[in-house]
């Protein structure tokens, strides 16, 4: 599988395991959602949170590549979060709406990126304002790294509050190779 294939499929399983987190997490109240469980970011509600601002804050870094990627235009008019536990949005439902409409994004940039995009150095800034240039297409993969290890969490509160969301493996949505 080329580079892109890969991110193209990485982008595929955010959105699919995005749906199940989400409509899991939807069955419960808010007073569970928001109960503090000892996580990095207390709270069910409070780790979904995060991974929507640390999209945000990788998306908006990835949308000044020199492609110009058409498909981070909407992630160019957020607001960039101020810290990676800031609570963006108020309600599941919001925070639902806002997640939908960045695994689309997601999967459009995904589609959109060249080989050729994936050999540049991305200069950026931490939020505590330490610069880097990496390469690009190593912090593409920790972008969905990140989110992959949120979701191994958010799968364990989840249980924790007596929601299974089932199966989660990646090796799901890996096509299958014909030995003809």
């Amino acid at each position: 599988m080329s580079r892109t294939g890969h991110i193209c499929l990485m982008a595929t399983y955010n959105k699919w395991m995005n749906a199940k987190i989400y409509g899991a997490a939807g069955c419960l109240s808010d007073d569970e959602l928001s109960a503090d469980r000892k996580a990095f970011f207390g709270s069910i509600f409070g780790t979904l949170n995060h991974v929507v601002a640390g999209d945000t804050v990788w998306l908006k870094r990835f949308a000044r590549h020199p492609a110009n990627h058409s498909a981070l235009e909407p992630v160019r008019q957020l607001a960039d979060p101020k810290s990676l536990d800031q609570l963006l949005f108020s309600t599941i439902r919001e925070l639902s709406v806002h997640r939908e409409r960045l695994d689309q994004m997601i999967v459009e940039w995904a589609h959109a990126i060249t080989e050729h995009d994936l050999d540049h150095t991305l200069h950026y800034a931490s939020l505590k304002g330490v610069v880097s240039d990496k390469d690009f297409y190593s912090v593409v993969m920790h972008f969905f790294n990140h989110q992959t290890h949120h979701r191994g969490q958010l799968t364990t509160l989840l249980a924790q509050a007596g929601v299974d969301i089932g199966d989660t493996d990646l090796v799901v949505l890996i096509p299958s190779r014909s030995n003809a």
